[in-house]
């Protein structure tokens, strides 16, 4: 309670730190002092505020100008001043340094037990823009920035009804990171917010730099090639899902959002499918299926027709790559994964290098090695094609890119060792990776899969929007029963 020890205990704690700024000041004859961090709060917005409560027009707090204890000046600046301060209690130190920590100012007042917090953040921040990784042709250009404040702010604007909810807490981290759960109280499953609330609230992750670090919680599991979970940077992909019943995670420092759950199928779908006819959608659509499983099965099947099965292959088709593969020393297996390696060490170099020199290094790197290895006869220019092919389609699905380059991979493997066989049992094992993940009760894939159903209200095949619109879709209908 004395303004001294709270000084001293603040000093132990932030004393060393260059941004943190203490002024003893008097108020009411009260001994006082206002706490801030330099670059997160604003003096100038402080004193402005504090200028704008004494000009105005009304009843001063006290009517003496008399000496009056902390306590006193502390319920005269909440209860009968103008004076805009938050109206949470903060009477414990852990309270003081995480409203401290979000860029508000303290007011600390000699022999009261309780501190006055004032909201004049000025925190410098990656200005709203549109993200480089979701391109859309239609629709909202804004993005997601690194500070939650404004991407809350980005939803609320877009969400207008009563019942979106956005809940902030702190991370059980030693960084003490600030995330929000977002959700409608009225499409959201009860059962799954709380168990989810639960995980969020007992999740202990070393740090936490953005909303994926929170998925080996909410998803324990050893091995899985599919997350159920996406990501986005766009407040209109965010607000479009928690409308359709999904929860929405936010984390502090991070322009990307968490979805819980996800679906396989929204993998091949975006803003502009809804903006365009349903017939354009539609073939879009089936041009990424196809393109995913092309980037997966299509070195397998080369690679399994070319050394297993020639004779399925056209003649002159089968000559050439005949041709193509005898003046290279290494066998058709090892130059098909020699080549996917390299072309992922490629896309990994241009990827984490300074975006000025990231394309270039890229489109040189792949072209001066690409004639260069064909040139000195180590690479031939079938298997080439086949693997530039492959790296190209992935692209089109970007959220599917990291299954889709390991299951490229173990296709090649099995294909090349053991042919058709093999081939089979990379399928296989595809669809059983698939089919045995599951999120919050709510399975990956379709209740009703490809064979059973392949045109939907919003599959494969969508219909028209003003149909769709009809049956508003919730994610909680795909419950397993």
């Amino acid at each position: 309670m004395q303004l001294g020890e709270n000084l001293s205990a603040l000093d132990t704690i932030f004393g060393g730190s260059a941004d943190y700024y203490a002024k003893q000041i008097r108020l009411y004859g009260c001994p006082g002092a206002i706490i801030i961090f330099d670059g997160m709060a604003s003096l100038e917005g402080l004193w402005r505020l504090l200028l704008d409560a004494v000009n105005r027009e009304s009843r001063p707090p006290f009517e003496s100008q008399v000496y009056h204890t902390g306590a006193e000046v502390y319920q005269a600046l909440m209860h009968r001043s103008d004076l805009p301060a938050q109206s949470a209690v903060i009477a414990d130190m852990d309270t003081l340094i995480m409203f401290l920590t979000a860029g508000m100012a303290i007011l600390l007042l000699d022999g009261c037990d309780k501190a006055i917090a004032f909201s004049v953040q000025s925190m410098k921040f990656r200005s709203v823009g549109e993200p480089s990784a979701e391109g859309n042709l239609r629709g909202s250009r804004e993005g997601f920035t690194d500070l939650l404040r404004i991407n809350l702010s980005l939803l609320r604007r877009l969400i207008r009804n009563d019942t979106f909810t956005m809940e902030a807490a702190q991370a059980d981290t030693t960084m003490r990171t600030e995330y929000v759960l977002c959700y409608c109280r009225d499409k959201a499953d009860p059962a799954m917010l709380e168990k989810v609330r639960k995980i969020l609230k007992t999740a202990k992750p070393e740090l936490l730099l953005d909303s994926s670090y929170f998925v080996p919680w909410l998803l324990p599991s050893r091995t899985r090639l599919f997350t159920p979970v996406s990501y986005t940077e766009r407040p209109a992909v965010a607000a479009a899902k928690i409308c359709e019943g999904k929860l929405v995670i936010l984390v502090n420092g991070s322009p990307s959002a968490l979805v819980l759950p996800a679906l396989f199928a929204e993998n091949f779908e975006c803003l502009d499918d809804y903006a365009t006819t349903a017939v354009f959608s539609s073939f879009l659509r089936i041009l990424k299926y196809v393109s995913f499983y092309l980037t997966i099965f299509l070195p397998g099947v080369f690679v399994c027709l070319a050394v297993y099965l020639p004779e399925l292959i056209p003649p002159q088709l089968l000559y050439k790559i005949t041709a193509a593969e005898m003046a290279t020393p290494l066998p058709l297996f090892a130059e098909m994964i020699m080549v996917i390696l390299i072309l992922e060490i490629i896309r990994e170099a241009g990827l984490r290098m300074p975006q000025s020199l990231g394309h270039s290094v890229s489109l040189v790197a792949a072209l001066i090695i690409g004639d260069a290895a064909i040139a000195a006869g180590l690479m031939s220019t079938p298997v080439i094609l086949v693997a530039s092919i492959t790296s190209i389609a992935v692209f089109i699905t970007p959220s599917l890119y990291e299954p889709a380059t390991l299951l490229r991979l173990v296709v090649v493997v099995a294909a090349g060792l053991a042919g058709p066989v093999g081939l089979v049992a990379a399928f296989l094992f595809f669809l059983f990776s698939l089919s045995g993940v599951s999120a919050m009760g709510v399975p990956y894939l379709a209740d009703r899969p490809f064979p059973q159903r392949p045109i939907s209200e919003d599959g494969m095949i969508r219909q028209n929007y003003r149909t769709l619109s009809r049956r508003p879709f919730n994610i909680w209908q795909k419950r397993r029963r």
